[in-house]
Order: C-alpha cells, then structure tokens, then sequence
C-alpha cells in the first residue's frame, strides 16, 4: 500500500485541480462575457492588414501607417451616443498627448459602409477633431477588418430604418502595427494618454513609411 501512496496523492491532487476549475466556470454567469485582452493575453492575434478607402475616395491599407501608432474605434455616422462621445474621447486624449500625439494616428472605421461613404466619414470624424483619420469600405471590406480586430457588428432594424450594434472599445496598435492595448469607455482620456505615453516611450522612434 505504501507503494502506491505518491500515485494516490498525485491523483487527488489531479482531480482537486479539475474540480477547482469547474467551480470557477460554474461560478462564471451565463453568456458572461470574457475578459477583455491584452497584449499578452490575447488568445488569438488582434489586427492584421486590411484595405479600406479614405475620404478622399483612395485605397488606405494598413502598411499606411507603419511608424506610428493607430488608436483605432469602430463605429458609424448615424450613431447617436457612443461614437460621438469616444471621438470626442479621443480627441482629449490626442490634446492630453501634447508633442506625443505626432506619433500617433487616430482612426475611425466605419461598421456601416451602406451608408456612411468616405466623404461623409472623413466629414464626421473631422468635426471632432482633424487629425482623426476617417475610413470605410465595401461590406466585405469592412467585414474583414472588423474580424482582424474581434470587433462584433450587427445592422439592427429599427422603426424608420436601422442602426448597427457594434463594439465600443479603442484599440492601441504599436508602429508595427501590431496589438498593444485596449481602452474601454470608463477610462478617462488623461488614463488613456497615461499608457500611451508609456507605450511611446519603450518604443524607438521610426520613420514613417513615405505617404502615411
């Protein structure tokens, strides 16, 4: 009996630790949804290239940007709450930035290309601020973007038209052009600033790539 004593233990031990991990799963409500990722928990790689048009009608991809790095929201111009508030939202932080916002490029895509074209989009976004670069596409344009960057969407009818259910986090991505950071609407655009100032910092600067 005494030989098998270590395989018992090991044993238990095993079946303590399934259990330990049902009863976190248990414990978690249904459809709760998961914590948001980082950079060095993402699960799957966030971002990726992709190609869009921007307001000037003229093919953008994300090469375009290489040497900078991209605080990226998805959203549409007909939307009545969240997208005017995380534009706004980012334009504080772009102020909060001071000299760090030259390495910065802010970018809305739009989620919504049925009716936000590239000059209505560049028009929206320069309203809260001229340096936010404004984007759009085709449906399988946007489509491909927006599963390069986990983004759910979802065109919702509504009486007198439609809206479209999107995900409202802002997506730091490194000159790279790979994930860095998400920030979700509670944080302040001082906090937001805070991190990238940080994130700048670690970071040799670059030069970017000529026409970005």
């Amino acid at each position: 009996m005494d030989d098998l004593r270590p395989f018992l233990l090991a044993g238990i031990a095993v079946c303590v630790a399934i259990l330990a991990g049902l009863g976190l799963t248990l414990l978690l409500p249904a459809g709760a949804p998961p914590q948001a990722p980082t950079a060095a928990s993402a699960p799957v790689p966030i971002g990726g290239p992709f190609t869009l048009v921007g307001g000037d009608g003229l093919t953008v991809t994300d090469a375009d940007f290489r040497g900078r790095f991209m605080l990226v929201f998805f959203g549409f111009t007909h939307c009545p709450d969240v997208c005017p508030t995380a534009l706004e939202e980012m334009g504080r932080t772009l102020e909060t930035l001071g000299e760090d916002s030259k390495r910065v490029t802010p970018v809305f895509i739009s989620v919504d290309p049925e009716r936000d074209t590239p000059d209505m989009v560049q028009d929206y976004v320069a309203f809260f601020d001229t340096r936010i670069v404004g984007l759009t596409g085709s449906d399988a344009q946007i489509d491909a973007v927006a599963k390069a960057y986990k983004v759910y969407h979802e065109k919702v009818e509504i009486e007198g038209g439609y809206t479209v259910d999107h995900t409202a986090l802002t997506y730091l991505m490194g000159p790279d052009g790979t994930f860095r950071q998400l920030f979700r609407p509670q944080e302040t655009p001082e906090e937001r600033a805070k991190a990238i100032k940080a994130a700048i910092a670690a970071e040799p600067e670059t030069t970017p790539q000529e026409g970005s």
